[in-house]
């Protein structure tokens, strides 16, 4: 018997095909398709809707949702950080700075990475243009591709700071060349998560950090210049692309660098983000780095309903997860960790040690600690990190370090530096001005490491700045 949650999903396909006057009724089916659980079902609504037409299967939805219920949503708290009061902390501001200075020093940043000389600033490139509009893509500069990572950042660096133009140019070339929408593949419904500039892919399986990212700018998008038609309509984007991270059943089939299986983004007894949706040898866990409670919050509110209470869950999960995943004395998280939050050993060297993608873990706990003020121990957490590197000397620590704080890489570079200054969104000791500091007086980077130091460099400034904001539906 087909109960309410899956009657919920597939009813929720449906209904965002009203609002798409241009959405293919066979996109629309496979969208049905694919969110219910159910095989027997699916098919049997992919033949009455051929028999009886899309209202009349519309109305046998309504009808069944109403007989079989349907999914509450969780009783949430707002917390009593930003979501809650609409008030986010200027830290550049307490250290004395104009709002002018600081517009001029994001816009300044702004411009350099997306328009900026293309041979040494840039990272944001025009293509042309095709049914969609424009196209343009944001590249590694440094490894000549195009990644999910960057495209996604690039998206929501663009929604908070109104640049329309761009963000639809971004998400057309995503769409375009990294969706994959062939319903065989068993990557349907998510993005490659590298491609080279010519659009061709390094890869076709996902890395949910860019999918995470994608759906929250689109939610946000929908928020701030509401939903157009076809791939602009973002509230329906977000919710499809959610809908795949949760719900997608697990598929073996061809790729074109071999077979793959591939599931969920999610493992939905841990109630935590994947590192990869495929199926691998070295077995599933996590990454640190990609566990966005702050956003999980939002999905909760505005996300498909049937997976609200989900999303509430994991984002409690994830606080806790924050602890367990850091070492008790340097607060460094390793790249990879199993779901209890041990670190995760694998073939790549940096896995179990504090790497390039931990940059982001301490970021990720102190916007969450700004926006909803839920989890003290972020607070906590962010002083232990903040000393650690003060005590490894605020303008030379490295860039590598095992979790127990013996370096690894020397470097100091721009992204540490940045993510490092978003830890003072929580941290309580008077040292982390010295962080916000050193942040103001980093340049916009530059040259062959560009993209990962530039795209963590904006965003930390924002956030810093308190221009890095919740864009709640009207």
């Amino acid at each position: 018997m087909v109960g309410a949650y899956e009657w919920l999903l597939a009813l929720n396909a449906f209904i965002e095909y009203k609002k798409s006057a241009n959405m293919m009724p066979k996109r629309c089916f496979l969208i049905a398709f694919r969110h219910a659980r159910v095989l027997i079902f699916a098919f049997s609504t992919l033949i009455l809707a051929s028999q009886a037409g899309n209202a009349q299967v519309r109305l046998m939805l309504k009808k069944a949702t109403e007989v079989q219920g349907s999914a509450p949503s969780p009783r949430l708290s707002d917390g009593s950080g930003a979501y809650a009061t609409g008030k986010y902390r200027n830290l550049l501001a307490e250290a004395g700075h104009s709002n002018q200075e600081i517009s001029a020093k994001i816009d300044q940043a702004f411009q350099q990475l997306f328009h900026g000389d293309p041979s040494t600033q840039a990272i944001y490139f025009s293509t042309g243009s095709n049914a969609n509009g424009p196209l343009a893509y944001i590249t590694d500069w440094n490894n000549h591709d195009v990644r999910t990572e960057g495209m996604s950042y690039g998206m929501m660096i663009a929604v908070q700071l109104n640049k329309k133009a761009e963000f639809d140019a971004i998400w057309n070339w995503a769409k375009t060349h990294m969706y994959i929408d062939d319903p065989k593949h068993p990557s349907y419904g998510y993005f490659s998560w590298s491609c080279k500039t010519d659009g061709s892919p390094n890869a076709e399986t996902a890395a949910p950090d860019g999918e995470e990212y994608f759906v929250m700018s689109l939610y946000f998008a929908n928020a701030r210049w509401g939903s157009g038609k076809g791939i602009y309509n973002y509230k329906l984007q977000a919710d499809d692309l959610l809908t795949s991270m949760r719900h997608k059943l697990e598929v073996t089939g061809p790729t074109k660098f071999g077979t793959r299986t591939v599931g969920a983004e999610v493992n939905e007894h841990a109630k935590m983000i994947r590192f990869v949706p495929d199926v691998m040898k070295e077995g599933d866990f996590t990454d640190p780095s990609y566990h966005l409670p702050a956003f999980y919050e939002l999905w909760a509110r505005w996300g498909p309903v049937a997976d609200r209470q989900f999303w509430a869950d994991a984002a409690e999960v994830s606080r806790m997860f924050f602890v367990k995943a850091t070492n008790p004395q340097t607060a460094l998280a390793p790249d990879y960790a199993n779901f209890d939050g041990t670190p995760k050993q694998t073939k790549f060297a940096q896995s179990v040690n504090f790497g390039y993608d931990a940059w982001r873990t301490a970021s990720n706990w102190s916007v969450d600690w700004s926006w909803w003020h839920k989890a003290p121990d972020e607070q906590a957490l962010s002083d232990r990190i903040q000393a650690f590197f003060a005590s490894q000397g605020m303008d030379k620590y490295g860039d590598l370090y095992t979790l127990d704080g013996k370096e690894i890489k020397g470097g100091h570079s721009t992204g540490l530096v940045a993510t490092n200054a978003v830890a003072s969104l929580a941290a309580t000791d008077r040292r982390s001005k010295e962080f916000v500091k050193a942040l103001w007086n980093t340049p916009v980077p530059s040259g062959q490491m560009r993209y990962y130091d530039g795209m963590l460099y904006l965003m930390s400034m924002m956030h810093v700045s308190g221009q890095y904001r919740i864009w709640s539906p009207r």
